[in-house]
Protein backbone atom coordinates (compact mmCIF):
# COMPACT_ATOMS: atom_id res chain seq x y z
CA UNK A 1 0.00 0.00 0.00
CA UNK A 2 1.56 2.91 -1.49
CA UNK A 3 -0.79 5.94 0.17
CA UNK A 4 -3.66 6.16 2.62
CA UNK A 5 -5.83 9.70 2.96
CA UNK A 6 -9.01 10.19 4.74
CA UNK A 7 -11.49 12.61 2.74
CA UNK A 8 -11.91 15.97 4.08
CA UNK A 9 -14.90 15.14 5.93
CA UNK A 10 -13.27 12.29 7.54
CA UNK A 11 -16.11 9.53 6.88
CA UNK A 12 -13.99 7.60 4.60
CA UNK A 13 -10.29 6.42 3.62
CA UNK A 14 -8.82 5.62 0.08
CA UNK A 15 -5.97 3.76 -0.48
CA UNK A 16 -3.20 2.85 -3.11
CA UNK A 17 -1.60 -0.15 -3.96
CA UNK A 18 0.86 -2.42 -5.96
CA UNK A 19 -2.37 -5.09 -6.35
CA UNK A 20 -3.22 -2.37 -9.13
CA UNK A 21 -6.51 -0.64 -7.17
CA UNK A 22 -7.16 1.83 -5.05
CA UNK A 23 -9.87 1.45 -2.27
CA UNK A 24 -12.42 3.72 -0.76
CA UNK A 25 -13.20 2.45 3.14
CA UNK A 26 -15.78 3.37 5.78
CA UNK A 27 -13.36 4.91 8.58
CA UNK A 28 -15.19 4.12 11.15
CA UNK A 29 -16.29 0.23 10.84
CA UNK A 30 -13.27 -0.64 8.04
CA UNK A 31 -16.20 -1.73 5.37
CA UNK A 32 -14.86 -1.81 1.80
CA UNK A 33 -17.45 1.19 -0.21
CA UNK A 34 -15.72 0.79 -3.62
CA UNK A 35 -12.59 -0.58 -5.62
CA UNK A 36 -10.86 1.40 -8.41
CA UNK A 37 -9.47 -1.03 -11.03
CA UNK A 38 -6.25 -0.44 -13.06
CA UNK A 39 -5.71 -3.39 -14.74
CA UNK A 40 -2.45 -1.53 -16.13
CA UNK A 41 0.24 -0.92 -13.14
CA UNK A 42 0.41 -0.37 -9.70
CA UNK A 43 -0.91 2.90 -7.87
CA UNK A 44 1.64 5.39 -6.66
CA UNK A 45 -0.85 7.50 -4.86
CA UNK A 46 -4.53 8.64 -4.37
CA UNK A 47 -6.51 12.43 -3.66
CA UNK A 48 -9.49 13.49 -2.68
CA UNK A 49 -11.05 16.15 -4.43
CA UNK A 50 -11.83 18.84 -2.05
CA UNK A 51 -15.67 18.04 -1.49
CA UNK A 52 -15.44 14.47 -2.04
CA UNK A 53 -16.91 13.11 -4.42
CA UNK A 54 -13.88 13.06 -6.59
CA UNK A 55 -10.70 10.55 -6.27
CA UNK A 56 -7.22 11.13 -8.65
CA UNK A 57 -4.92 8.36 -8.84
CA UNK A 58 -1.44 7.99 -10.42
CA UNK A 59 0.00 5.08 -11.90
CA UNK A 60 2.76 3.56 -13.24
CA UNK A 61 1.29 2.60 -16.56
CA UNK A 62 2.00 6.97 -16.98
CA UNK A 63 -1.45 7.96 -16.35
CA UNK A 64 -3.89 9.23 -14.01
CA UNK A 65 -6.98 9.07 -13.57
CA UNK A 66 -10.41 10.79 -12.12
CA UNK A 67 -12.54 8.62 -10.36
CA UNK A 68 -16.70 8.59 -8.78
CA UNK A 69 -15.77 8.42 -5.10
CA UNK A 70 -19.26 6.55 -4.76
CA UNK A 71 -19.17 4.32 -7.26
CA UNK A 72 -15.44 4.05 -8.64
CA UNK A 73 -16.56 5.02 -12.06
CA UNK A 74 -13.76 6.32 -14.24
CA UNK A 75 -14.50 10.16 -15.22
CA UNK A 76 -11.13 11.19 -17.00
CA UNK A 77 -8.09 9.44 -18.18
CA UNK A 78 -5.35 11.68 -17.88
CA UNK A 79 -2.37 10.55 -20.65
CA UNK A 80 0.66 11.81 -22.04
CA UNK A 81 3.28 11.37 -19.74
CA UNK A 82 5.91 8.75 -20.77
CA UNK A 83 6.84 7.67 -17.12
CA UNK A 84 5.17 6.83 -14.20
CA UNK A 85 3.14 9.12 -12.60
CA UNK A 86 4.12 8.87 -8.97
CA UNK A 87 1.72 11.90 -8.07
CA UNK A 88 -1.54 13.70 -8.83
CA UNK A 89 -3.66 16.27 -6.57
CA UNK A 90 -6.29 18.45 -7.22
CA UNK A 91 -6.36 22.33 -6.32
CA UNK A 92 -8.52 24.13 -4.32
CA UNK A 93 -11.99 23.56 -6.51
CA UNK A 94 -11.17 20.79 -8.21
CA UNK A 95 -10.60 22.05 -11.71
CA UNK A 96 -7.46 21.29 -12.48
CA UNK A 97 -5.23 18.21 -11.59
CA UNK A 98 -1.42 18.46 -10.94
CA UNK A 99 0.58 15.39 -12.12
CA UNK A 100 4.14 14.27 -11.29
CA UNK A 101 6.15 11.91 -13.45
CA UNK A 102 9.25 9.99 -14.03
CA UNK A 103 9.41 11.65 -16.93
CA UNK A 104 10.96 14.99 -15.32
CA UNK A 105 7.70 16.77 -15.92
CA UNK A 106 4.42 18.20 -14.18
CA UNK A 107 1.39 18.66 -15.83
CA UNK A 108 -1.20 20.54 -15.18
CA UNK A 109 -4.94 19.09 -16.57
CA UNK A 110 -8.56 19.75 -16.86
CA UNK A 111 -10.31 17.33 -14.68
CA UNK A 112 -13.54 17.23 -16.41
CA UNK A 113 -11.84 16.69 -20.24
CA UNK A 114 -8.51 15.04 -19.37
CA UNK A 115 -7.05 17.59 -21.58
CA UNK A 116 -3.65 18.92 -20.94
CA UNK A 117 -3.72 22.80 -20.18
CA UNK A 118 0.11 23.01 -19.23
CA UNK A 119 3.60 21.36 -19.31
CA UNK A 120 5.99 21.77 -16.66
CA UNK A 121 9.57 21.53 -17.89
CA UNK A 122 12.87 22.07 -16.30
CA UNK A 123 13.92 19.91 -14.00
CA UNK A 124 16.69 17.84 -14.73
CA UNK A 125 15.31 14.44 -13.62
CA UNK A 126 12.23 12.38 -12.27
CA UNK A 127 9.50 14.74 -10.82
CA UNK A 128 8.45 13.03 -8.00
CA UNK A 129 5.77 14.83 -6.78
CA UNK A 130 3.62 17.73 -6.85
CA UNK A 131 0.74 19.93 -5.33
CA UNK A 132 -1.05 23.20 -5.61
CA UNK A 133 -0.78 25.93 -2.94
CA UNK A 134 -3.96 26.23 -1.06
CA UNK A 135 -5.17 29.44 -3.72
CA UNK A 136 -4.35 27.36 -6.66
CA UNK A 137 -1.76 30.25 -7.98
CA UNK A 138 0.98 28.10 -7.72
CA UNK A 139 2.37 24.53 -7.83
CA UNK A 140 5.24 23.25 -6.20
CA UNK A 141 6.92 20.65 -7.51
CA UNK A 142 10.06 18.07 -6.30
CA UNK A 143 12.61 16.27 -8.34
CA UNK A 144 15.48 13.86 -7.91
CA UNK A 145 17.59 16.68 -9.47
CA UNK A 146 17.81 17.46 -5.90
CA UNK A 147 15.28 20.57 -6.43
CA UNK A 148 12.15 21.96 -5.50
CA UNK A 149 10.80 24.86 -8.33
CA UNK A 150 7.66 27.18 -7.43
CA UNK A 151 5.29 27.61 -10.58
CA UNK A 152 2.57 29.69 -11.98
CA UNK A 153 -0.40 27.63 -12.13
CA UNK A 154 -1.56 29.72 -14.97
CA UNK A 155 1.79 30.56 -17.44
CA UNK A 156 3.76 27.55 -16.17
CA UNK A 157 6.50 30.04 -15.00
CA UNK A 158 9.30 29.08 -13.24
CA UNK A 159 8.67 31.53 -9.76
CA UNK A 160 11.35 30.16 -8.03
CA UNK A 161 14.31 27.45 -7.33
CA UNK A 162 14.81 25.93 -4.54
CA UNK A 163 18.34 24.56 -3.73
CA UNK A 164 20.77 23.74 -1.12
CA UNK A 165 19.15 20.14 -0.43
CA UNK A 166 22.19 17.45 -1.47
CA UNK A 167 20.13 14.98 -2.58
CA UNK A 168 16.50 13.69 -4.20
CA UNK A 169 13.68 15.95 -2.75
CA UNK A 170 10.94 13.22 -1.98
CA UNK A 171 8.13 15.57 -1.17
CA UNK A 172 7.13 19.25 -0.26
CA UNK A 173 4.05 20.53 1.07
CA UNK A 174 3.02 24.50 1.18
CA UNK A 175 2.05 25.95 4.37
CA UNK A 176 -1.94 26.67 5.28
CA UNK A 177 -1.21 30.68 4.10
CA UNK A 178 0.60 30.00 1.51
CA UNK A 179 3.32 31.97 2.08
CA UNK A 180 6.13 29.28 2.93
CA UNK A 181 6.93 25.38 1.45
CA UNK A 182 8.17 22.83 3.57
CA UNK A 183 10.53 19.83 1.37
CA UNK A 184 11.78 16.63 2.82
CA UNK A 185 15.25 15.42 0.94
CA UNK A 186 17.45 12.02 1.32
CA UNK A 187 20.02 14.28 2.23
CA UNK A 188 18.08 13.87 5.92
CA UNK A 189 17.08 17.14 6.25
CA UNK A 190 13.64 19.24 5.83
CA UNK A 191 13.83 22.92 4.64
CA UNK A 192 11.78 25.62 5.18
CA UNK A 193 11.00 28.34 2.22
CA UNK A 194 9.48 31.27 1.43
CA UNK A 195 7.29 31.07 -1.16
CA UNK A 196 7.43 34.43 -3.37
CA UNK A 197 11.35 34.84 -2.81
CA UNK A 198 12.62 30.94 -2.47
CA UNK A 199 14.81 31.99 0.19
CA UNK A 200 15.48 29.44 2.73
CA UNK A 201 13.80 30.08 6.11
CA UNK A 202 14.84 27.52 8.27
CA UNK A 203 16.88 24.07 7.58
CA UNK A 204 15.26 21.18 9.98
CA UNK A 205 18.11 19.24 11.20
CA UNK A 206 18.14 16.05 13.10
CA UNK A 207 16.84 13.24 11.30
CA UNK A 208 19.74 10.23 10.96
CA UNK A 209 18.42 8.61 7.54
CA UNK A 210 16.21 10.05 4.61
CA UNK A 211 13.43 12.61 5.29
CA UNK A 212 10.82 10.61 3.55
CA UNK A 213 7.62 13.34 4.08
CA UNK A 214 7.00 16.83 5.24
CA UNK A 215 3.71 18.63 6.31
CA UNK A 216 3.12 21.82 8.06
CA UNK A 217 0.16 21.92 11.12
CA UNK A 218 -3.24 23.80 10.40
CA UNK A 219 -2.12 27.07 11.93
CA UNK A 220 1.43 26.97 9.74
CA UNK A 221 2.68 27.02 13.60
CA UNK A 222 4.58 23.62 13.67
CA UNK A 223 6.02 20.73 11.10
CA UNK A 224 5.87 17.08 11.66
CA UNK A 225 8.77 15.23 9.16
CA UNK A 226 8.60 11.46 9.04
CA UNK A 227 11.91 9.42 8.46
CA UNK A 228 13.62 6.74 7.56
CA UNK A 229 15.31 6.86 10.85
CA UNK A 230 12.30 5.17 12.39
CA UNK A 231 11.19 8.18 13.73
CA UNK A 232 9.10 11.15 13.12
CA UNK A 233 9.67 14.34 14.61
CA UNK A 234 7.50 17.61 15.32
CA UNK A 235 9.53 21.30 14.77
CA UNK A 236 9.06 25.20 15.45
CA UNK A 237 7.69 26.08 11.37
CA UNK A 238 9.60 29.30 12.18
CA UNK A 239 13.31 28.80 13.98
CA UNK A 240 13.50 25.55 12.58
CA UNK A 241 13.72 23.94 16.64
CA UNK A 242 12.85 20.90 17.59
CA UNK A 243 9.78 20.67 19.92
CA UNK A 244 9.28 16.66 20.17
CA UNK A 245 10.76 13.08 18.83
CA UNK A 246 8.16 10.59 17.78
CA UNK A 247 9.98 6.94 18.73
CA UNK A 248 8.65 3.73 18.71
CA UNK A 249 8.14 2.65 15.02
CA UNK A 250 10.68 -0.43 14.29
CA UNK A 251 11.15 0.72 10.43
CA UNK A 252 11.07 3.86 8.67
CA UNK A 253 8.37 6.76 8.71
CA UNK A 254 6.51 7.25 5.56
Amino acid sequence: INAAVFSPDGSRIATASDDDTARVWDARTGKPLAMLAVDEDRIAGVKFSPDGSRLVTGSFDNTARVWDARTGGVLATLAGHTGWVNAAAFNADASRVVTASFDGTARIWDSETGRVLLTLSGHQAAVLSASFSPDGSRVVTTSADGTARIWDSKTGTVLATLTGHKDRVIGAAFSPDGSRVVTASFDGSARVWYVKSGTLVAELLGHTDRVLGAAFSPDGARIVTASADHTARIWDAASGAALAVLSGHSNQVV
